[in-house]
């Protein structure tokens, strides 16, 4: 299975929480930081219609979440088997 890829920063509180709750669950992901990482910057304001909007969380399955909150990304790693 294909990597969750995580868009976020390190100061923003709803990227922590997301990535708590993965590591949590000691789920595999790549980790992107838009402030260093440019064309992941680029990729985040495609997607959110030019919004900086983190966590920005891509799935295997081509399915992404922006800003989900605690159950709503529980929910979604549940339905991945996860």
């Amino acid at each position: 299975m294909e990597k969750i890829k995580v868009y976020g920063t390190r100061w923003c509180g709803d990227t922590r929480r997301a990535l708590r709750i993965l590591d949590e669950r000691q789920i595999d992901y790549d980790w992107i930081d838009i402030d260093q990482d440019k064309d992941g910057e680029t990729l985040v304001k495609a997607t959110n219609q030019g919004n900086r909007s983190v966590p920005t969380i891509f799935f295997p399955d081509d399915s992404i979440l922006v800003e989900p909150r605690n159950q709503e990304l529980i929910d979604k790693l549940t339905a991945l088997g996860l």
